[in-house]
């Protein structure tokens, strides 16, 4: 399945009923399925070890083409957490089948961005920024992430403002959440063209590991990498 080499667990089910609280209509009464989560793989043994020892973990999501009560489907949305050093966890993506949006805001509504990104793209969320994805097309989205097991992903700021600051309607409009009461022009750029900006990673994703013993040291020390990865968003 989508090129994965190796055993796949049971997937974690996000329903449409565990988005009720992001979803632009509030009484949207679509129910089922929504999008599906594989979490924490490894091709072998040694993978595993590798992932573990550097306090990583490599999932896919898969994301089926949908419109949901007038929205295209989309993640729930989520912030990190700061490390011990007092810098917000990335995270970083690879777009495997499909296209993507990913629509990030810094958590102080400083800059909200919208990356577009197609396989073989790999875009990088900064520290600071809190991330929704969103499937804009007609095919199925799967993605991989890699990102430090260290923490658990903050819903709640999602849920309390019904979502992101801009919900992308069937047509592909993006119109404003009101929930947010000032919030800057949205920045949106393609997410090729940010390799030549941001060299933390490559794809594919799943390359480093078990290869470079350094490679994706910034998914748990950012504050060695802030000049890196503020370059990820220089579109």
């Amino acid at each position: 399945m989508f090129g994965w080499e190796g055993d796949l667990p049971e997937p974690s089910v996000r329903m449409v009923s565990d988005m009720q609280a992001v979803l632009k209509d509030p009484e949207c009464s679509i129910r089922g399925p929504l999008y599906f989560m594989y979490r924490d793989l490894a091709r072998t043994p040694e993978d595993r070890e590798w992932l573990k020892y550097r306090k990583l973990r490599y999932d896919i999501t898969v994301i089926p083409s949908r419109v949901v009560c007038g929205e295209r489907v989309k993640t729930k949305g989520h912030h990190h957490p700061k490390n011990l050093s007092g810098v917000g966890y990335p995270e970083v993506y690879e777009v495997l089948e499909g296209e993507a949006h990913y629509l990030i805001q810094k958590r102080d509504m400083s800059d909200i961005v919208l990356i577009e990104a197609r396989k073989g793209d790999i875009v990088i969320i900064p520290p600071s920024y809190g991330h929704v994805t969103i499937n804009p097309g007609n095919s199925r989205l799967v993605m991989a992430n890699i990102v430090s097991n260290e923490f658990s992903s903050e819903y709640n700021e999602y849920e309390e403002m019904r979502g992101a600051a801009y919900y992308e309607l069937a047509d592909g409009s993006l119109i404003r959440n009101r929930a947010y009461p000032d919030i800057p022009i949205l920045r949106r750029f393609r997410g090729e063209p940010l390799a030549a900006y941001c060299t933390l990673c490559r794809a594919p994703l799943y390359s480093l590991v078990g290869n470079d013993k350094d490679a994706l040291e910034f998914l748990n020390r950012p504050e060695r990498y802030l000049p890196e990865l503020t370059k990820c968003l220089e579109g």
